[in-house]
């Protein structure tokens, strides 16, 4: 069906293009003929067209019905009618007709002299007005207009802008920041907490609680007990948090082991506890992506037999995680930058320096390694 579709549209495309063809033809022939008629003398135009006269009287009064005149019969018509006094010539068509011709005439002239209106705007900086309008949701057309201006040099009106900005969507906030960048502008002073499970060889159950901070995605705190309760996670808090610290806002969840005695030792601690709603673990998702990636790529290679081999092999994680792993939401970064000097990108971009050379440190025995740049011995 799409190939009969497409040769229907073919056809109709390449009939259009030949009556195109075909009047444009017809238009050259009949000023040739008029620039003909031209170098005739007047009186053999005068006998020709009485000629001419006779036999439109012979088919007018046999009632012969012409044929329908075509787009470029019309032309020659209407421009003909210009230079003489056409009433009493016309024999084929009312004079109404002629004058409607002339009016449809004028109105294809008038639209195509008015095609172009106000010049359109390039494509690339329609392109750059939507995606300044998506980066920036605050920003209105007047806004985003006078950046333009005043920033790139580019003057566009405020109603050309709004043209081309993307349409919100309905019954969506509007000029509303995002909540990457709410997130972003106050991670720095949000703290999130968790617990998680890790099962030894004998089976026996463990609770992992995970503290973070989300403006670094640094594991603060790590923390494990077959029996969690209230007092003792207010007490990994207390570890943790320093007394000066900076910090505003405590997330966790709704489970039991976080209580009203709990929340209000938080609150003592100078922080705002932030409850997420009922089973929503994506409102906490930075922490669950951390507790995640400590199961893709630390606990689910290994099988601890005790709490305490749990807790060392945990302490060795948040080292490597915190010190020496690259995170993609950093940049890429490491939480704590002070422990891995930034190395500036080489001059040649797949080439080492000739003076250093690449060692590699196992991290969990071997499960991971990490790597530096250090100088060659002389």
């Amino acid at each position: 069906m799409h190939w009969r579709g497409r040769l229907i549209e073919s056809y109709r495309g390449m009939m259009y293009f030949m009556d195109i063809t075909h009047a444009l033809f017809q238009l050259v022939i009949d000023l040739f003929s008029l620039l003909f008629l031209l170098t005739r003398s007047r009186g053999k135009l005068a006998a020709e067209n009485l000629f001419h006269k006779k036999q439109l009287a012979m088919y007018k009064e046999r009632g012969i019905k012409p044929g329908r005149i075509d787009s470029a019969g019309r032309f020659t018509l209407v421009a003909l009618s210009r230079l003489f006094d056409w009433q009493d010539a016309l024999a084929v068509v009312q004079p109404k007709t002629l004058i409607r011709w002339h009016r449809e005439g004028f109105r294809m002239f008038w639209r195509w002299k008015s095609r172009m209106g106000r010049p359109q705007i390039p494509e690339d900086i329609k392109s750059l007005i939507r995606q300044m309008a998506r980066e920036n949701p605050l920003w209105g057309e007047e806004r985003i207009a006078n950046e333009l201006l005043v920033k790139l040099g580019i003057r566009l009106s405020t109603r050309t802008v709004r043209k081309y900005m993307p349409k919100a969507p309905p019954g969506g906030p509007r000029n509303d920041q995002r909540w990457a960048t709410f997130l972003r502008n106050h991670a720095g002073a949000i703290l999130a907490c968790d617990f998680f499970v890790s099962v030894t060889m004998t089976f026996r159950v463990l609770y992992v609680f995970v503290l973070l901070e989300l403006g670094s995605r640094r594991i603060m705190h790590v923390g494990v007990t077959a029996h969690p309760t209230a007092a003792w996670t207010l007490q990994r808090l207390r570890q943790a948090i320093p007394s000066n610290h900076k910090y505003r806002y405590l997330i966790h969840d709704r489970g039991r082991v976080y209580s009203r005695e709990l929340d209000r030792s938080v609150e003592n601690l100078g922080l705002r506890v932030l409850k997420t709603p009922y089973r929503s673990p994506q409102a906490n998702s930075i922490c669950e992506r951390v507790i995640g990636t400590t199961r893709r790529e630390c606990l689910d290679h290994m099988i601890p037999f005790t709490e305490n081999h749990l807790r060392l092999i945990l302490e060795k994680w948040v080292i490597y995680y915190n010190q020496s792993r690259p995170h993609s939401s950093l940049g890429p970064g490491v939480p704590e930058p002070a422990s891995c000097a930034s190395i500036p990108l080489q001059e040649k971009r797949h080439h080492l320096p000739e003076d250093k050379k690449v060692v590699s440190r196992p991290v969990l025995n071997g499960l991971h390694n990490d790597y530096r740049l250090v100088p060659i011995a002389a």
